[in-house]
């Protein structure tokens, strides 16, 4: 067999490394990873790997076509994984353009590379685009999913520019019988993710004994995936999902804020052996974002049904995994949280 050479795009963040350090481990693929280093991509995370001889690193920027022909053409790229994305949705309503520019436009450049490059001959391509929830807006309370046939209702900046990305990669696949997959996610945890976002938030600011803020009353409720099974749900699309589809994944663990970060707070007390309580005296309730959707919770069931996966690891289990990764690794945390990490990688990597 051939060696399969697969552009990931945004692989040193936190779901596109756990994917990449799950992959590496087949050597008949050849891993390229484009990442442009901002604040969420770290080459911390990819460590165990840098040294694999089926492994490469580029730094860049999706926006960059001169750059996107350059890889295509020099490592006979076959398949494209698309998680390249600014995501969080507070700096989206900050600086809404940014989002435009990174998760639209530069789809847009991917897409025209892959077309431009594999110039019609589509066997064995692949172009696979990772999307989010957000896009199908806000669930009320109640039994309700989101399935594929959801109607989009994206409701901030950071929905909107990826429910535009979404239809991009929907667009070439009816335009040019571009071989596309789609997938939108559910929210993730797990060991390396950004400490801005809630659950790692929480535990680094119970490690320093600082406020645990949550926004309006914490009745938000998400459905919550291990990273680890995300990243397996990943591979299995890539490997059986059907060209022209989408696969919604998620985690069937809806959890409201507030009892989430309650959960987190009763853990990190007996894991700190510090007192029963003593962490949720710290919860802080906040000025509600703007445009805060209510609920998100995926039906997963088609994924399940068509290409046989579901997740493995009980909430239970995944967040004290995550916990005592934190727990382990506070030298990374702190590097990351202080951003040291980018004065050393803007030094190597210009």
């Amino acid at each position: 067999m051939s060696k399969e050479n697969i552009l990931i795009t945004g692989g040193a963040g936190f779901i596109g490394s756990e994917l990449i350090r799950q992959l590496i481990k087949d050597q008949s693929k050849h891993v390229v990873n484009l990442d442009k280093l901002t604040y969420a991509g770290n080459l911390e995370n990819l460590k165990s790997v840098e040294d694999k001889s089926n492994y490469t690193f580029a730094k860049g920027d999706i926006c960059n076509n001169e750059l996107l022909i350059e890889l295509f053409e020099k490592y006979e790229i076959t398949k494209v994984i698309h998680l390249a994305a600014e995501s969080h949705v507070d700096r989206s309503i900050s600086d809404p353009l940014l989002f435009v520019k990174t998760n639209l436009l530069g789809t847009a450049s991917l897409l025209n590379a892959a077309k431009n490059y594999w110039d019609g001959n589509y066997e064995n391509k692949l172009f696979y685009h990772i999307s989010t929830d957000e896009v199908y807006g806000s669930l009320k309370m109640g039994k309700e999913l989101f399935t594929e046939s959801t109607s989009y209702d994206p409701r901030s900046p950071y929905s909107a520019s990826k429910a535009g990305s979404d239809h991009l990669v929907r667009a070439f696949y009816h335009t040019y019988n571009f071989p596309v997959v789609i997938s939108n996610c559910s929210n993730n945890y797990g060991p390396y993710q950004f400490p801005e976002k809630l659950i790692p938030l929480c535990i680094n600011n119970i490690i320093k004994r600082k406020p645990l803020p949550i926004y309006g009353e914490g009745e938000n409720i998400r459905d919550w995936l291990f990273v680890v099974d995300h990243a397996k749900a990943i591979l299995t699309v890539l490997n059986k999902g059907q060209l022209g589809e989408t696969y919604n994944i998620g985690g069937l663990n809806e959890w409201s804020n507030l009892d989430l970060v309650r959960v987190i707070c009763k853990i990190m007390d007996e894991k700190l052996k510090r007192p029963v309580g003593d962490a949720e005296k710290s919860i802080t309730f906040v000025k509600d974002r703007a445009g805060h959707d209510l609920r998100y919770a995926i039906d997963a069931s088609k994924i399940k049904n068509e290409l046989g996966w579901s997740p493995k690891y009980q909430f239970e289990e995944g967040i004290s995994l995550t916990i005592d990764w934190y727990l382990n690794n506070q030298t990374w945390l702190s590097n990351v949280s202080s951003g040291d990490y980018q004065s050393y990688y803007k030094k190597q990597y210009g």
